[in-house]
């Protein structure tokens, strides 16, 4: 079966949280990791030793595939991240001679789907953009969806299958920074990527399964009435401001968004970053007061704006991520076995069970 990786994110890892998930490059590996001889993320992905491959791998992050000797090709002015002085992908090249290495989306566009086997794609020296703020620059980067269709046509020759995993990785980015229009932004790009993939496979032949490995704490709050924009003010229903047209106030007389999230670096209060209010993306506070002249004026700013971010009830530099349940969604064979409530770990052996691996009784 045949593997690949498309993410919006870097393909060596997404947002990192903790030491091991920081394995970049070479530079990240900590001493015990070293001692051990662990690889790091990048070397992973070359070097799988796993069949023949992976044949696919889209996505951003060129920089932990360098040598700080090396300038981005895109970027000169910067580069690489590793100390080992390794060129990873001209390692790949070595592995793979007849693959195709892309770093821009008309390199992409150019490699036929049709006649290429191997694909390695690294279109950002670092995390891939936002949609948002990729659709500025639709030249230099592909879009999620794009990857996805590239990547189903080298994987759709496979004869015995394959497993493609496409990751809307900067969905997560988003929240985190506190700023719901990129991360919903993101959420729509993820969605015409499923899109592309429901398209291109046959439903009696494909299994398709979309889901998230965690919440986050962004909540809609309020009841704001159909049709109101979901970054804008709440303008109420349900007896709330019985004409429609004016925005529900709170106790203390000011407007709410229908949008906010439980922590985050939206707390209105001033940081050592940003002044007291409404804070702009991107806030990385590294100390924060409490808050003394009430809740931001929303009227006078517009919360549909891109940068503008949610208001946070606890202070913290990055939003975390929620407790709740997360939906999963499949089709196609085997997709009964998606059904209720499950722990995570249940849907690896549903996965193993649809692909035929699993064993007799």
């Amino acid at each position: 079966v045949t593997t690949t990786t498309v993410t919006h994110a870097t393909p060596a890892a997404c947002y990192a949280h903790s030491p091991d998930r920081s394995w970049e490059n070479d530079a990240a590996l900590t001493a015990e990791a070293r001692a051990a001889g662990f690889r790091d993320l990048a070397r992973q992905l070359v070097e799988l030793p796993n069949g023949d491959g992976i044949e696919v791998v889209l996505g951003g992050g060129r920089a932990h595939f360098l040598p700080k000797e090396v300038p981005d090709p895109e970027r000169p002015e910067l580069k690489g991240a590793r100390t080992d002085g390794r060129d990873l992908v001209e390692a790949w090249r070595k592995r793979f001679p007849a693959g195709v290495y892309a770093w821009n989306r008309a390199q992409l566009e150019a490699a036929d789907g049709a006649s290429v086997r191997y694909l390695l794609g690294l279109f950002e020296f670092s995390h891939m953009q936002w949609e948002l703020d990729r659709a500025g620059d639709t030249a230099g980067e592909p879009s999620l969806a794009e990857m996805t269709a590239k990547a189903l046509g080298v994987l759709e020759r496979a004869p015995a299958g394959y497993v493609l995993m496409v990751e809307g990785g900067r969905i997560d980015h988003g929240h985190h920074a506190g700023n719901a229009a990129r991360a919903l932004g993101d959420a729509i790009a993820f969605s015409d990527a499923v899109r592309v993939a429901l398209a291109r496979t046959d439903p009696d032949e494909t299994l398709v399964v979309v889901t998230a490995d965690h919440s986050h704490t962004l909540s809609i709050s309020g009841y704001p009435r159909r049709g109101n924009p979901i970054l804008g003010l709440v303008v109420g229903a349900s007896g709330e401001a019985a004409a429609g047209s004016e925005p529900v106030k709170d106790a203390s007389g000011r407007p709410y968004a229908t949008l906010s999230y439980a922590n985050g670096p939206g707390y209105p209060g001033a940081s050592d970053a940003q002044p007291e209010g409404a804070k702009r993306f991107p806030h990385l506070p590294k100390a924060v007061q409490g808050v003394t002249g009430g809740r931001p004026d929303l009227v006078a700013l517009d919360p549909e704006d891109a940068g503008h971010l949610q208001e946070a009830a606890v202070p913290l530099a990055s939003e975390t991520h929620g407790g709740e349940d997360v939906p999963v969604y499949a089709g196609g064979p085997g997709a009964a076995l998606f059904h209720g409530v499950h722990e995570q770990s249940y849907f690896y052996h549903a996965i193993v069970e649809a692909l035929g691996w699993s064993e007799a009784p």
